[in-house]
């Protein structure tokens, strides 16, 4: 007979409390997919005695998490403790350092450290696994790690965060601005208490280093994403962009530019009726581009006890058949050094919104700056007048290279008729 799967498991909020109930729940199916048992042998939390609507009272409780990874008989630890330090650093360092397989949802761990744990989980033959770290309950990871590993990639790009997304919905739906919606969410519990991570787009960063690794076999690398966030975004953007005909989202994208690879976390405006446009609410979403394929939207909920759990288990159930996988798709000495693009060097189509005083003479300066910078306007929209005060004045803008536009704004911005930093947002066809 089989050997039961067994498992360690660190950390049992949310997600580890998930986690728990599925293998409970589904135990027939679950061993019959794994082909054979997965054994829960230990677990380890910060209180072992709160309620989480399972119990864990048959399970060995382990005070230290750092333990389980040294446990006689235990074949791998899931690590759901979160953070890029600290403990759960300890966890799957000591883990794999100590022939452990490792399955994790720590997004933030592997975006810093993903090169460094990669390689220590090859040098001791065993896998570093992690579908649940990115998008929650779809199965982004094992798409382009297995079913598009015969593609050369060309992007991905994705809503990577459904705090933000339900943020942004919100605003669209009810014409409140960020402030009011962002108090809602966290009354909802769909953002933190300190919702920095969220709305600054670092987590959703994090996923998108990990996307880039494996899309195009290069060493994770964090510091060299461009980061924007979503605190600038109010009411009037969310307005105009709908006028014309687009929605605002949070764009992780990573493409292919020539023989240099653009990674960049931010607002962009994409049309209302695409696909992407009517992604809403806490839903996130995956696009991938191969040479011979385009995979269609990949789309679900991006966080969660079921949806991420579920991926989780997911990855359990590999390791349990043995399937080992490359972390990031290829062997680590493979990888290389990312060869990034200079963001200014790229060209796109831009929103441009600017608080300007309502007077003659405005907009043909603002024209004048942009046509200096080798700048030509597509559309424009004023909404309403009062002289002398200052009034929204929106443009969209051809396709125009990054430099020259924020050359652009940052001219404008010194004009004594501007009374606010512009806002320009990327419009992207997708």
């Amino acid at each position: 007979m089989t050997e039961p799967f067994r498992i360690g498991i660190a950390g049992l909020g949310t997600v580890g409390s998930g986690v728990v109930k599925i293998i409970t729940q589904n135990k027939d199916i679950i061993t019959q997919r794994a082909g054979r048992e997965i054994q829960i042998v230990a677990v380890s939390a910060r209180n072992k005695n709160c309620d989480r609507g399972v119990s864990i009272n048959e399970y060995q409780w382990v005070d230290n998490a750092a333990d389980i990874s040294t446990m006689e008989g235990v074949n791998a630890v899931i690590e759901l403790i979160g953070g890029s330090e600290g403990i759960a650093a300890d966890v799957v360092r000591g883990s794999l350092g100590n022939n452990r397989h490792v399955v994790t949802a720590n997004k933030a761990l592997l975006a810093h450290h993903g090169l460094e744990l990669a390689r220590v989980a090859e040098q001791n033959n065993v896998c570093l696994m992690y579908e649940a770290a990115v998008a929650g309950g779809i199965p982004i990871i094992k798409a382009m790690r297995e079913g598009l590993a015969a593609n050369k990639f060309l992007a991905v790009y994705g809503i990577l965060n459904g705090t933000c997304n339900y943020i942004l919905t919100k605003m669209q739906k009810t014409g409140q601005d960020f402030a009011d919606v962002l108090q809602e969410a966290q009354d909802l519990g769909y953002a933190e208490a300190d919702p920095a991570f969220d709305v600054d787009g670092i987590d959703a960063a994090h996923k998108l280093c990990l996307l880039t690794s494996i899309a195009f076999g290069v060493k994770p690398d964090f510091d060299a994403l461009k980061i924007t966030g979503i605190r600038h975004i109010n009411a009037t953007d969310i307005k105009f962009a709908d006028e014309f005909g687009y929605r605002i989202k949070l764009l992780g994208i990573t493409r292919r530019i020539g023989d240099k690879i653009m990674q960049v976390l931010e607002p962009c405006l994409v049309p209302t009726n695409s696909p992407m446009g009517m992604i809403d609410d806490v839903y996130n979403a995956v696009y991938a581009e191969g040479d011979f394929v385009e995979t269609p939207l990949l789309t679900g909920k991006g966080a969660g006890e079921g949806p991420t759990a579920s991926s989780v288990v997911a990855d359990i159930i590999d390791l349990a058949r043995g399937k080992c996988i490359p972390t990031f798709g290829i062997p680590v000495d493979k990888l290389e050094d990312g060869q990034w693009i200079d963001l200014g060097e790229t060209t796109s189509r831009y929103y441009l919104r600017m608080m300007v005083t309502d007077k003659p003479g405005v907009i043909a300066s603002v024209a004048a700056i942009l046509r200096d910078n080798d700048i030509s306007i597509e559309g424009m929209v004023q909404s309403g007048r009062d002289p002398g005060q200052s009034v929204p004045v929106v443009l969209t803008l051809h396709e125009s290279k990054q430099a020259n536009v924020q050359n652009a704004i940052q001219c404008i911005e010194e004009q004594d008729y501007c009374s606010e930093k512009p806002c320009v947002m990327r419009i992207e066809e997708l």
